[in-house]
């Protein structure tokens, strides 16, 4: 009988202390954070507003947006700046340096969150593979599931993961799966064979 995950249902997430929205090679991102690490990371929206809302989106606000923005930046939030920014430029980082603050996020997400931030810039894995190192094949929905939830992408690089067949398969961030593609090709990763579209 396949394993069963639980639903993924971000718990109630920290307050964060501060947030920041900036510039990277494919749009403006943002990123919050609490006193415990790094809370939430946002790939670009259309617009910076757009992008601070889904930050924020299943954070516990304690205080307004401009208080956020107006925050001092500690240093663990400016290494996490530097290391998008250089990641989306095509550096080979893992950012498994930046401290993410996992409060709230259910058990079976933190676990796939990891599987994920062992794969390296350039390389990809699928839904699949994921669920069978999780003990069950029939997980791939689950795993999808937590990945489309992904409070912290990059840092958690949820666009490594494909479907079946080396498929690009869905990507909640804007853009969808050609933003996907696109952050595969500025790490030289080319799915199924294909040659970078960007």
């Amino acid at each position: 009988m396949p394993m069963s995950a639980p639903p993924i249902v971000h718990n109630a997430r920290p307050a964060p202390l501060g947030a920041r929205h900036f510039a990277t090679e494919i749009g403006d991102c943002a990123l919050a954070w609490s006193d415990a690490g790094i809370v939430a990371v946002q790939l670009p929206e259309p617009d910076v507003a757009r992008t601070l809302e889904r930050l924020l989106r299943g954070l516990r606000l304690d205080r307004p947006v401009s208080e956020l923005l107006a925050a001092s930046q500690p240093q663990q939030a400016i290494d996490a700046v530097h290391g998008v920014q250089a990641l989306l430029r095509g550096e080979p980082l893992n950012l498994l340096d930046i401290e993410l603050d996992l409060r709230g996020v259910p058990e079976f997400a933190c676990r796939v969150y990891a599987l994920a931030r062992a794969i390296a810039p350039g390389d990809t894995r699928t839904y699949g593979e994921l669920a069978r190192e999780l003990g069950d094949v029939h997980l791939s929905r689950a795993v999808g599931q937590a990945l489309g939830a992904n409070p912290f992408a990059p840092v958690v690089p949820c666009h490594r993961i494909l479907a079946a067949g080396d498929r690009a398969g869905g990507f909640s961030a804007h853009g969808g799966a050609t933003q996907k593609l696109r952050m595969l090709a500025i790490e030289g990763a080319c799915p199924g064979g294909t040659l970078p579209l960007f």
